[in-house]
């Protein structure tokens, strides 16, 4: 079992449409990889296959990641945050990519901030 017991799910904050979102980060070198939402459900089998499992809310329904592309994400770790409204999994991303896009990381995209200072 990970950081997070099937026990300790009841602590965990789900929005009014029953999802919590959920940073994905490598476990090797900490890069976040994806942004994703899950259910109660989902989460729960997640926890029991440690396989990512995630509720799509465009689709409405459930994908386990690696699924279709073979690109897996095995958990390693579990963290709720301080408010209980989201969680970090670190993970060992199979296949090399984690964006749908066939990137390795769904944040590859920069915006500049204007007020952007140099050291």
């Amino acid at each position: 079992m990970h950081d997070l017991e099937e026990k300790n799910i009841n602590d965990v904050s789900f929005d009014d449409r029953g999802l919590v979102p959920v940073i994905v980060q490598d476990f090797e070198d900490q890069e976040v990889l994806m942004l994703a939402y899950m259910n109660r459900d989902t989460l729960t089998q997640t926890l029991k296959t440690g396989l990512m499992t995630y509720w799509s809310r465009s689709r409405k329904c459930v994908w386990v990641k690696g699924e279709t592309s073979g690109n897996y994400q095995i958990v390693k770790t579990v963290r709720l945050d301080c408010d209980a409204d989201t969680l970090l999994f670190q993970v060992e991303q199979r296949g090399g990519c984690a964006c749908h896009t066939g990137a390795r990381t769904c944040f590859f995209g920069e915006i500049k901030p204007h007020c952007a200072t140099s050291d």
